[in-house]
């Protein structure tokens, strides 16, 4: 049985509850996890309470070198935390060590960009005085990590918290939790209790984080509805929360671009990870005059696309999480079905798989902005495809949405990606290359996707407070102390 890191230590729950994890590709069981709750929450945060002072003050050139550490540990164990992944999550195993990699670059990037950027001179504006800015960690932080990238998420959040000097409480997602205890053999170079992780559901673990009396911050990524309760609860506390939520981005192809590389293109974007990615293109507009073949060539990829046993070498897409998404997926497609959209390929569960929550990726077409498909985040295999008649509809439509997490344009005509870049909102806009990150470069929602961003400079500042320093050398009166006398021709009585 898997068990919780608190204060660098295995521990099984006090409650001595256990919960399963299931492979979503063979629906086995492959382990069981404690069922943490409110004592096992106390104890972490409690460790991570204690440990605070001491990683805070640490200098920032040891904590880089620990960061650095824990970048090689998880190169070395690469290998198995690929297969963890693969058989927790669904995931191909191909995409799983690009996510290990990715993980050990971030903590490598925060172990450089935090061990000296700890704040900065200003001009005074007096003789005899300095004034600065430091920065200061917030002390604990509760992360709380979803499924889909369980670990590339996590270190988004743990690698700034830590290169900022906060200590740690991870909740990993129920359904993703093995690969982020595996992980443990490299946070075992931290001190005590900088670093410790709690298992268990939201309202066990999750919400109690949340509200703790002795964490001071919430990094959370997940739906806009958990998300919602994660903002009130710590808004009444009056708590730093750093949220990253859902989108339902908009993917435009223009007229000017070769059909074919412009549908591989789009095809990967949609089906990435079998739709489970919160920056998928998940809903298509097309320039009419090459909407056909556009949508042709989408479809003859789309049913190239291999379907299979994520720990394959010849497998394109995995399952799904979990069967619930799976039959949430169809409903979908009964929806918009019934009101007039068209499946052109997909829409079954594959015959030829009948164990796992496999599904087949889905292209709709004659499909509008009444329709749910267009406006909600679906986090599933479906590429929903509408003709329109030019640039200035494409981005209206594009625009058209509560959400502003992502956004995608294919094009060579430079005024039509940079119209569209600035009259879409969106944390993050993709020209001719969607979905790929930049260590160096922020990552986050506008409007209902989220507060605060992730990666970059931007995201070691979410974990750090400022605090203004004035400071005059010499101590004597100052002539605009009390009592006031005769300053610039007036007298102050």
């Amino acid at each position: 049985m898997a068990k919780m890191w608190i204060n660098n230590e295995y521990v099984d729950s006090v409650s001595r509850q256990v919960f399963p994890v299931e492979n979503p590709a063979t629906e086995e069981i492959i382990d069981t996890v404690p069922r943490g709750g409110r004592e096992d929450v106390d104890q972490a945060v409690s460790a991570a309470w204690q440990a605070r002072r001491e990683w805070r003050f640490m200098p920032g050139i040891e904590r880089a070198e620990l960061l650095h550490q824990i970048a090689q540990i998880i190169r070395q164990r690469r290998a198995e935390l690929s297969v963890t992944l693969t058989c927790e999550g669904g995931k191909p195993l191909i995409e799983n060590r690009d996510e290990v990699e990715w993980v050990a670059a971030a903590f490598d990037y925060y172990a450089e960009l935090g061990r000296d950027a700890s704040g900065r001179v200003i001009s005074p504006v007096q003789r005899r005085q300095i004034n600065f800015v430091t920065k200061e960690p917030y002390g604990v932080v509760a992360c709380i990590v979803p499924w889909n990238y369980p670990l590339l998420l996590m270190a988004w959040k743990v690698a700034p918290a830590l290169a900022a000097g906060n200590t740690v409480v991870i909740k990993p997602s129920e359904m993703t939790p093995l690969s982020t205890l595996q992980l443990v053999e490299a946070f075992r170079v931290l001190p005590p209790g900088v670093l410790n992780i709690v298992t268990g559901f939201g309202p066990d673990c999750g919400e109690l984080l949340v509200t703790h009396a002795r964490t001071d911050m919430v990094a959370f990524t997940g739906s806009l509805a958990t998300g919602r309760l994660v903002a009130r609860a710590a808004g009444e506390r009056i708590k730093r929360v750093h949220l990253e939520l859902g989108g339902n981005d908009p993917f435009i192809v223009c007229d000017d671009v070769d059909v074919d590389v412009a549908a591989r293109a789009a095809v990967w974007a949609a089906f990435l990870n079998m739709g489970q990615v919160c920056t998928s293109g998940e809903r298509f507009y097309v320039f009419r005059n090459i909407a056909d073949r556009f949508i042709a060539r989408f479809i003859e990829l789309t049913r190239r696309l291999r379907l299979g046993n994520p720990m394959g070498p010849d497998v394109d897409l995995g399952p799904l999480i979990r069967n619930s998404h799976r039959e949430k997926i169809e409903r979908l497609l009964e929806e918009v079905t019934a009101a007039g959209a068209k499946v052109a390929t997909g829409g079954h569960r594959p015959n030829y798989l009948p164990k796992g929550y496999f599904f087949e990726p889905t292209v709709v077409t004659n499909v509008d902005h009444s329709m749910r498909l267009m406006r909600e985040e679906t986090f599933g295999p479906i590429a929903p495809i509408m003709v329109v008649d030019g640039i200035e509809q494409a981005i209206a439509l594009a625009d058209a949405s509560e959400y502003g997490l992502g956004a995608s344009i294919l094009t060579n005509n430079l005024e039509y990606a940079m119209l569209a870049m600035e009259n879409i909102k969106a944390g993050t806009f993709w020209i001719n290359d969607p979905l790929t990150d930049n260590d160096a470069g922020p990552f986050g929602g506008m409007r209902r996707s989220g507060i605060g961003r992730e990666l970059g400079s931007e995201g070691l500042e979410e974990f750090r407070d400022t605090k203004h320093v004035h400071l005059d050398y010499r101590l004597e009166a100052k002539p605009y102390w009390f009592p006031y006398q005769w300053d610039r021709g007036r007298k102050t009585e």
